[in-house]
């Protein structure tokens, strides 16, 4: 049975996550955990480049399909991902509920990077992505393993065959492109919002931003480009 301080603190917090700044708290947080899901998604992508037929690739992303502890983190991601998406949404709802009606004198160029104005459709974009990306890698290895009861399903197989497809790739590259303003902005917030920015340290926050953002971006973007051009075998 909880003690009295014990349900004080419990509905402090409750209280808090209801409240504007709850709820940026928790946008930026899953935002950082989406960041770090990210490198290691793009780790896992990186082995396509060894140029061995999928052998790796397939290899991984079949131990990843199979470990217990991975398909846990896999449910928790889905978690923070629509919890990131919804609180976000929720977020830019008050904002543009608390301005109706736009100041008649605004200079948006020098208060804000053109790119931080447009978050939300950035986040829309992503998830149009995103429902792709599920649609035509995810669901189809948990039905070869659910289903199929297949132990080694070729991704790499799967993957040489939808970016055969021109118009495909194009479609991965302009989530990638709505992705990579998204980061770009959403780093930096992430550490600001949850007080882990300095201005000491705030240039070194912004630098490594912007790396991510590129490198990241780059190794997604590699990926669909050298199967379509057979870069790859």
């Amino acid at each position: 049975m909880l003690k009295q301080p014990q349900i004080f603190l419990l509905m402090k917090w409750g209280n808090f996550f209801s409240t504007t700044i709850g709820k940026k708290s928790m946008v930026a947080a899953s935002g950082i955990f989406l960041i770090l899901f990210l490198v290691v998604h793009a780790g896992i992508n990186a082995c396509i480049f060894l140029n061995d037929g999928g052998e790796t690739f397939n290899t991984v992303a079949s131990f990843m399909s199979h470990n217990w502890i991975m398909r846990f983190l896999e449910l928790g991601l889905f978690v923070v991902l629509i919890a990131h998406f919804v609180q976000a949404m929720i977020i830019e709802r008050k904002n543009r509920a608390a301005r109706p009606v736009k100041y008649h004198f605004s200079q948006p160029n020098k208060n804000s990077k053109w790119y931080s104005r447009y978050m939300a459709i950035f986040g829309i974009l992503i998830l149009l992505f995103l429902i792709m990306h599920l649609s035509q890698f995810f669901i189809g290895t948990k039905e070869a393993l659910y289903f199929e009861g297949d132990p080694y399903h070729d991704l790499y197989g799967e993957m040489q065959e939808v970016f055969s497809h021109g118009w495909i790739v194009a479609l991965y590259l302009v989530g990638l492109i709505a992705l990579f303003w998204h980061l770009l902005q959403g780093f930096q917030s992430a550490f600001h919002t949850l007080g882990l920015s300095h201005k000491k340290y705030a240039p070194i926050i912004k630098m490594m931003g912007t790396w991510y953002s590129v490198i990241i971006i780059l190794l997604f973007a590699l990926m669909p480009l050298s199967m379509y051009f057979g870069w790859i075998s």
